[in-house]
């Protein structure tokens, strides 16, 4: 059994067990279960459910493992040719760390 749920604008396709790096979730701590009633599909041993836009009654329950990861650094370097012109910045996305406890359909 898994389910399609949408996490702060992203989607991720949750069964139990399986452990995702979402976007940052302010004020979690480690141990502390989120739900998530933002399921735009679930599929039960074969059966399909599709939600216009989202399935009634269905959630995901997470675990909070580790509320702040960094991500990998990623260079952003802007350059116009023959002009002298060089611009360099860096960027570290912030991530949490979940594992997907129940889904309820």
């Amino acid at each position: 059994m898994y389910a399609i749920v949408e996490i702060q604008g992203q989607q991720f396709k949750a069964e139990e067990g399986k452990k995702l790096f979402v976007h940052h979730i302010k004020d979690v701590e480690v141990g502390k279960t989120v739900e998530f009633d933002k399921v735009l599909l679930v599929d039960a041993d074969g059966t399909v459910t599709v939600g216009s836009p989202t399935v009634e009654g269905a959630k995901v329950v997470v675990e909070v493992l580790n509320p702040l990861v960094k991500g990998d650094k990623v260079i952003v370097f802007k350059m116009k040719r023959r002009k002298d012109s060089r611009k360099r910045n860096g960027h570290r996305e912030q991530f949490t760390q979940v594992e997907v406890k129940q889904v309820i359909a």
